[in-house]
């Protein structure tokens, strides 16, 4: 059975930096594009960033230049450095692993931006 386990959230003052993790596990098949979500309160689910097998990312316009992925494809994790962090990053995040046609997603971890 196919586990998304995501870690490193937390809560962090403004112009911080945080580093969330997210291991996959359990499949009996190669995994394609890993990637970050975030969902505010209120708010719908948005994508953070995603990284394909072959390293190629992607990133939304309000993390570009301040978020990087990153992928360690013998570990199936993937990695989220968070710099320069603004209050309105506060959100839960969560991972997602798309394996054949299916995408599975782990629990969230909150990340909260505050002085």
């Amino acid at each position: 059975q196919v586990q998304v386990v995501e870690s490193g959230g937390g809560l962090v003052q403004p112009g911080g930096s945080l580093r969330l993790s997210c291991a996959a596990s359990g499949s009996d098949f190669s995994i394609n594009t890993m990637g970050w979500y975030r969902q505010a309160p209120g708010k719908q689910r948005e994508l953070v960033a995603h990284i394909t097998s072959s390293g190629v990312t992607n990133y939304s316009d309000s993390v570009k230049g301040r978020f990087t992925i990153s992928r360690d494809n013998a570990k199936n994790t993937i990695y989220l450095q968070m710099n320069s962090l603004k209050p309105e990053d506060t959100a839960v995040y969560y991972c997602s692993a798309r394996i054949r046609w299916y995408t599975y997603w782990g629990q969230g971890t909150q990340v909260t931006v505050s002085s």
